[in-house]
């Protein structure tokens, strides 16, 4: 194999791989420390796992010999970052990559493609679904704040993937919090024909909100029984699918109120991050509600530090209420909001709040208080 490849094409495909390799049940596997680059088809592609997610990236360059080998990904990588040279020529010779530009000359060991893990493919001929990057990055931006690994609760480590033809609902939660977005066929293209319910690891979300950029355009993503595959035109991830059935969730949507209120997003972030610096290790803060009035109250207080209180303009329709949460599951759930302006809907002090954008029901957040004592 032998290859040249601009710096910053090199650059974007590592950053791709970054994070991806590792360690299996605490024992190092030398070759998922490497990654493997070769060349098909005169395209150059570069490929990491860690025997549960697999990122692959093909990035432009000029193939003078095709071939293929694996090389230890953190030396590499930071021998392209400090590099100084545009131009990089890259050779196989006996298991050995060659890395040149017109000053520096480095030879680092291999290990052949035989020894990298085989990759699952899935075929690309199958039933699909395509969705524009920015939208279902901005759908599990949302979501993944909801969303907790958990070991005892493994169906819990990720995010729902509920397929209708019509529809497609997206779903977070740790047990103190939910997170829903459904995105309809408005804004999406599929030719798969029937339902299914599937959760994708936490863990492989993440890396697709990291790697897949905006301006990619669509995603094509496919599934069959155990894993997900998303492709672009330069990136393709593949990922395990997480095993047992997410809870059912929908008993526990409220669609009534006690208590509502609408008031403006930006000023409830601010209110939340100062009353939030007077709380303890469980971020602790009240909110009072009085029926009539044309201002909530959010206090908090600390024994060591002190206590404070902020007013914000709302408008309240249904009962007083005196009601504490975490302030920052509360900040999350805000933040994800697309909106100006938030409305939250109570049912007493021990009952899950309702965040959502006033008028959109495209999107949810749900959140359980802390009990009062």
């Amino acid at each position: 194999m032998e290859v040249i490849i601009l710096k910053n094409h090199l650059k974007y495909g590592l950053e791709a791989l970054n994070r991806i390799g590792g360690e299996k049940d605490g024992t190092a596997l030398l070759i998922l420390k490497n990654f493997l680059i070769e060349t098909i088809d005169n395209k150059i592609k570069l490929i990491m796992t860690n025997l549960e997610l697999a990122v692959t990236v093909f990035i432009p360059g000029k193939v003078i010999k095709n071939g293929d080998l694996t090389i230890p990904f953190n030396i590499f990588n930071s021998i392209i970052n400090n590099l100084q040279s545009e131009r990089i020529n890259l050779e196989n010779k006996e298991n050995k990559l060659i890395i040149k530009t017109d000053n520096y000359q480095a030879k680092i060991q291999g290990i052949k493609k035989e020894e990298f893990p085989i990759i699952p493919k899935i075929d690309k001929n199958q039933p699909k679904l395509e969705i524009n990057a920015s939208i279902f990055k901005k759908a599990l931006l949302f979501l993944i704040s909801a969303a907790q690994i958990s070991e005892t609760k493994p169906e819990l480590s990720g995010i729902l993937f509920s397929f209708q033809p019509n529809l497609l609902k997206l779903a977070a939660t740790d047990s103190f919090r939910l997170a829903e977005k459904t995105i309809t066929n408005t804004q999406f293209k599929s030719n798969i024909d029937k339902e299914f319910k599937t959760t994708i690891p936490l863990k492989t979300v993440q890396e697709i909100i990291r790697i897949f950029k905006e301006d990619e355009d669509q995603i094509n993503i496919y599934f069959d029984q155990n894993q997900i595959f998303l492709k672009t035109e330069n990136l393709e991830i593949v990922s395990r699918l997480i095993n047992g059935n997410f809870p059912d969730y929908q008993q526990i949507i409220p669609e009534n109120f006690e208590t509502e209120i609408i008031l403006e997003k930006e000023q409830l972030i601010n209110a939340l991050k100062l009353t939030g610096a007077f709380t303890d290790r469980l971020n602790e803060i009240k909110t009072i509600i009085k029926e009539g009035a044309k201002n909530i109250e959010i206090q908090s207080s600390n024994q060591a530090i002190g206590e404070n209180k902020y007013l914000i303009p709302a408008k309240i329709n249904g009962q007083s209420l005196e009601i504490v949460f975490n302030w920052r599951f509360l900040l999350d759930g805000i933040r994800g909001l697309d909106s100006e302006n938030v409305f939250i809907g109570f049912n007493g002090d021990n009952k899950p709040a309702l965040l959502k954008s006033p008028g959109d029901a495209s999107h949810f957040y749900i959140l359980m208080p802390i009990k009062s004592d």
